[in-house]
């Protein structure tokens, strides 16, 4: 993936080559760096000048950090995401305007991948509904984490590396406000259902019902969580 370093300033030719990978979506948002040893190995470089590399692109919001590994961050995390949740925790509605824009993103984001996904997309896709499936089998819990992975898996299969950053930073803030309603939808098989119709059309090369299915599926959604907060409102007012 890498090439061995020969720049003099060795450090800015590590982060010239990773921001170049991300820029042309090789490495995608979310997506998680090889550990340190193997970087070294690969860039042919010492430890403390990958370090420095790393660093860098951490201050300048192109990775992040959980625990142990680096990953990719969405070029429009800072920017956007804050600003977003800010703007829907001062006002609850504008959680269905971000479903609005959800809409108008994922079913493109289904259709070119229908159009456009690889072998390596759709083994990907076939492994998320997959663990789903197995998940609700084994535990019969919602399957939160698997069903955000799988439509960032999607936007990933369209080859567009701004439509897989602002679907990542999109869905991270829906995420966050979404995920209390999710696991008292009690949903699972009916969700499990729109997702495999949904990687279904993918892997046959519709994209038209791709596009249709998707849209289904967050109508539903979004039905479902108007339902939920209209129930909690009516619960709250009977307690009042």
């Amino acid at each position: 993936m890498f090439k061995p370093i020969k720049h003099n300033k060795v450090s800015d030719e590590i982060v010239s080559q990773i921001k170049t990978q991300i820029s042309e979506g090789v490495l995608k948002p979310g997506e998680r760096l090889p550990p340190e040893r193997e970087l070294v190995k690969e860039f042919g470089v010492s430890r403390p000048s990958l370090r420095e590399a790393l660093n860098s692109l951490v201050a300048m919001g192109f990775l992040g950090v959980k625990g142990k590994r680096t990953f990719v961050k969405s070029v429009a995390s800072e920017t956007m995401q804050n600003s977003l949740s800010l703007l829907i925790k001062t006002d609850t509605k504008k959680i269905f305007d971000l479903i609005e824009v959800r809409k108008a993103l994922e079913t493109w984001n289904a259709y070119f991948a229908a159009k456009r996904a690889t072998v390596d997309d759709i083994a990907l896709l076939e492994e998320l509904i997959e663990s789903m499936r197995k998940t609700i089998e084994e535990h019969g819990t919602a399957f939160e984490e698997q069903d955000a992975d799988l439509h960032l898996a999607i936007a990933r299969a369209t080859h567009n590396t701004l439509q897989a950053h602002l679907m990542f930073t999109i869905h991270d803030t829906l995420k966050e406000f979404i995920g209390r309603y999710y696991t008292i939808m009690r949903d699972d098989k009916n969700i499990f259902d729109q997702h495999t119709r949904i990687v279904e059309a993918i892997k046959n090369k519709a994209p038209d019902l791709a596009r249709r299915e998707v849209f289904r599926h967050l109508e539903y959604i979004e039905t479902r969580v108007k339902e939920l907060i209209q129930s909690e409102k009516g619960s709250n007012g009977s307690n009042s």
